[in-house]
């Protein structure tokens, strides 16, 4: 009989990939027989063996007329690493429960056709919501959209993100500022503002996460600085990695290691970090000016904002710089989660479609 528990099983152990697999996305697979997990494992890096392979390697020959539950249709195209829905067939399970079909065109459905032409029954669905939340930006793209572009902000209580001098630090606690590192580290890369570089001298690197997680696994984010003026700064801590730093706009003399792409409209920007990247998630950290052209470019597909409980009054710079006078210019905000981090709070929204 299928049952939820095991696939729930699988998506915790597709996230203990979610900061090491990129650009691949985040897979778990258990094997069960006679109600018993007989195999598991998870995808942790790209060129390594899939989740599947993990698993059966661990159930043996146990996993003959066993179930296999995975977040994700196992691949069916020869890669760095051979097509998973053989390995199934080859292993001889009887059943393969998918939380969701992949949109890859190299997948698409192939897999779970492989596996039916073998005579393996198949169930698509289970906990599909949950599973898909861990690969958003994978899916998004294969489906043929854009990269998912997540907007985080930090503000105070009556939406205000730094004094009218620019002076920001801090506005929420430690805590909040640890949870950032989290968004950070599932992104391909973190586009900023140059105002934010020359106020905040920014990493925009991970440094910590909470649990066991070693950073030295974590694959670091391509840090992505708008910068029109050419008002780049000689010392910064973002030189500290200038491999992973990329300046659109003009070409300042910086560090040899430091890539430079030309000034394009945000949308374009999104696309070739797409193209040339295989970056599949963003994170926007940036001021009131450019968080607000991506709200009027509609091109948030999720807001994270921090609200610490304090006020810095009507002088201090609004959240974001984006004028409107009548109501039915609103944008409309669904709150997907509140959660409490510290002292702060994080809302989780997502844009409601005009």
């Amino acid at each position: 009989m299928i049952s939820p528990l095991y696939m729930q099983r699988a998506i915790e152990l597709a996230k203990q990939g979610q900061y090491s697999t990129r650009p691949n996305p985040n897979v778990g697979c258990v094997i069960v027989k006679d109600n018993q997990i007989v195999g598991e494992g998870f995808h942790p890096q790209a060129g390594q063996p899939h989740a599947e392979v993990f698993a059966l390697r661990q159930a043996g020959e146990q996993a003959r007329g066993a179930i296999a539950y995975v977040t994700l249709e196992p691949c069916a195209h020869f890669g760095r690493t051979p097509p998973c829905a053989n390995a199934l067939v080859e292993a001889g399970v009887s059943h393969v429960v998918m939380a969701s079909l992949d949109p890859n065109p190299l997948v698409a459905g192939k897999g779970q056709a492989i596996l039916e032409a073998a005579g393996i029954g198949t169930t698509v669905g289970v906990l599909e919501a949950e599973a898909r939340a861990l690969n958003k930006g994978f899916l998004q793209v294969m489906a043929g959209g854009r990269p998912y572009v997540r907007l985080k902000m930090a503000a105070s209580l009556d939406g205000r993100t730094a004094m009218a001098s620019g002076e920001s630090k801090w506005i929420t606690g430690e805590a909040a500022r640890l949870d950032v590192q989290h968004w950070r580290a599932i992104s391909g890369a973190v586009i900023t503002g140059i105002n934010t570089v020359l106020a905040d001298d920014p990493g925009l690197n991970v440094r910590q996460l909470s649990g066991d997680f070693s950073i030295e696994n974590v694959v670091q984010p391509l840090r992505v600085v708008l910068d029109r003026q050419g008002r780049f700064p000689q010392q910064t801590q973002l030189l500290n990695h200038p491999e992973k730093l990329l300046l659109v706009g003009t070409q300042p003399t910086v560090a040899p290691a430091v890539e430079h792409w030309p000034n394009m409209a945000l949308a374009q920007l999104l696309n070739e970090l797409k193209q040339q990247k295989q970056i599949y998630d963003v994170l926007v950290e940036a001021g009131p000016t450019l968080a607000g052209e991506f709200l009027r470019q509609g091109l948030v597909d999720e807001l994270i904002v921090y609200l610490a409980p304090t006020l810095l009054g009507c002088d201090a710079r609004a959240m974001f710089n984006v004028s409107l006078s009548q109501m039915r210019e609103q944008y409309r905000l669904q709150l997907q989660e509140l959660t409490q981090v510290g002292q702060d709070v994080r809302l989780i929204l997502t844009p409601v479609a005009p």
